[in-house]
């Protein structure tokens, strides 16, 4: 992975573990700034990056956009299943 990929993939992960302990621990974590970062993390793509991963990212499919970077299909029985998570 590239510096900026690897910076994707620990955003996507912050994410993640941010909205799942929403309902464990009835905090409110800034998901407009996590987003926000990703959207700007996306835009520094060099060119050659995998019209994929940019597809993903443009869709919001963060779950995608993670299981890509870790070398996993990105079925939605995986993504259904939490299968692969951070």
């Amino acid at each position: 992975m590239t510096q900026i990929e690897n910076e994707l993939y620990r955003k996507l992960c912050e994410l993640e573990a941010a909205v799942g302990g929403m309902n464990r621990e009835g905090t409110k974590p800034d998901l407009v700034r996590m987003f926000d970062e990703l959207e700007a993390l996306s835009k520094t793509l060099p060119d050659g990056t995998s019209p994929d991963l940019r597809h993903y990212l443009m869709k919001k499919s963060y779950q995608k956009a993670r299981h890509f970077l870790e070398g996993k299909p990105p079925e939605n029985d995986r993504i259904r299943d939490g299968v692969g998570r951070c």
